[in-house]
């Protein structure tokens, strides 16, 4: 990144925006593995993070000479700590990662170790193009003691082609598992935790079955999207999020989704779509554990639904009790849905629409997992 980004980044007139810019992943390398030792130096040209895990990628000179390019992963493990916990066990200072693919180049590897560092708070692995040093140069000692199969820099033979330029890696899909010996024991774990996404899904346009199981993480270094609405087919669905008791349902009760990112999105967000609602449908009434949601409503009119309490400036407008999806009815606000209405549930909430006039009913929604 330009240094000349600071001198926008520091004046005070900008300060409000630097949570936005937050460049500091991007110019403090003195962290990574090899600038243990100052003949290396390392420049990270982009940074993909989602959920718990942290993708660099970028080169490293050796006495300023370009040494190779590299991928770094940093994994805090929070989830993979949770499904240890059900097996009764905790993690030591190793875990794995089960598997990372690289579309754009077909190439796959399983069993990669992450050690975990003090410095950075999580577990974390370098993958270097080549582990050979330069012509007549040799590594730093320091630094061979943390190469090797189960070292702090490793080499994939299946990744050389790819980190011949880094630049050509553009998604990467990965997942993770407990080392395979639990440690200081040594004896193997015949069935180790794994954090593949909580078997994350996503959904296509309309087909049979529009849902895709993903079982990985996706992290993309694309920087940018331009989408038209109308080059997305809505996914059809019946009745959704509604139990088969629900007096609501109905035969004609459909409800179109444009899935509009999804997989692309980073940190916690899950996805960001369109929902149209044709006159009389409902998308039912639901609860949000563990997650957020945004919705945004910009053409028709409707009710849309929030439990009582939920938000205390509700408090003056009718209440009905509402079928909740999965649970038991629950009194719920019925509220104005019209164009510039934001309704925003965090976790614990109520949230659901219904098409109350002669057009359809359309938002937009965002939703992402709580910290």
């Amino acid at each position: 990144m330009d240094k000349r980004f600071d001198d926008i980044f520091n004046s005070p007139d900008n300060e409000i925006f630097q949570v936005v810019f937050f460049p500091d992943r991007i110019y403090h390398a003195r962290y990574l593995n090899a600038s243990i030792s100052p003949r290396y130096r390392y420049d990270v040209t982009e940074v993909r993070s989602k959920a718990d895990i942290t993708i660099l990628k970028g080169d490293i000179y050796l006495d300023e000479v370009l040494l190779t390019q590299f991928l770094r992963i940093e994994y805090k493990a929070t989830r993979l700590v949770e499904i240890a916990r059900e097996y009764g066990r905790s993690l030591r200072n190793k875990v794995m990662i089960e598997k990372i693919l690289l579309p754009e180049f077909k190439t796959s590897a399983q069993s990669v170790t992450l050690n975990y560092s003090n410095q950075v708070q999580a577990y974390q692995t370098e993958i270097w193009g080549t582990l050979e040093s330069p012509p007549g140069k040799t590594h730093d000692a320091n630094i061979l003691n943390l190469m090797g199969r189960h070292g702090s820099i490793t080499r994939l033979r299946p990744f050389s082609n790819a980190l011949k330029n880094t630049k050509n890696i553009i998604n990467i899909e990965i997942s993770f598992k407990e080392f395979e010996l639990d440690l200081p024991y040594g004896y193997d774990i015949n069935n180790p935790a794994i954090d593949n996404n909580y078997s994350r899904s996503y959904q296509v346009p309309n087909k049979p079955d529009p849902t895709i199981p993903a079982n990985n993480y996706r992290l993309s270094f694309q920087r940018g999207w331009y989408i038209e609405q109308n080059n997305i087919t809505p996914v059809t669905y019946n009745n959704p999020l509604m139990d088969k008791d629900n007096p609501e349902r109905s035969a004609d009760n459909f409800v179109n989704m444009r899935w509009i990112l999804q997989r692309e999105l980073g940190g916690n967000l899950i996805y960001f779509h369109q929902v149209e609602l044709p006159p009389g449908s409902i998308e039912g009434t639901h609860q949000h554990l563990g997650s957020e949601e945004l919705y945004y409503f910009y053409s028709g009119e409707g009710e849309v639904y929030m439990a009582v309490g939920d938000d205390p400036a509700t408090n003056s407008f009718p209440e009905t009790d509402r079928p909740i999806f999965q649970l038991d009815k629950q009194p719920c606000k019925i509220l104005p849905a019209k164009p510039g209405v934001t309704v925003f549930t965090k976790s614990g909430g109520f949230l659901g629409a219904k098409n109350t006039g002669t057009t359809v009913l359309k938002f937009v929604a965002f939703a992402y997992h709580s910290n």
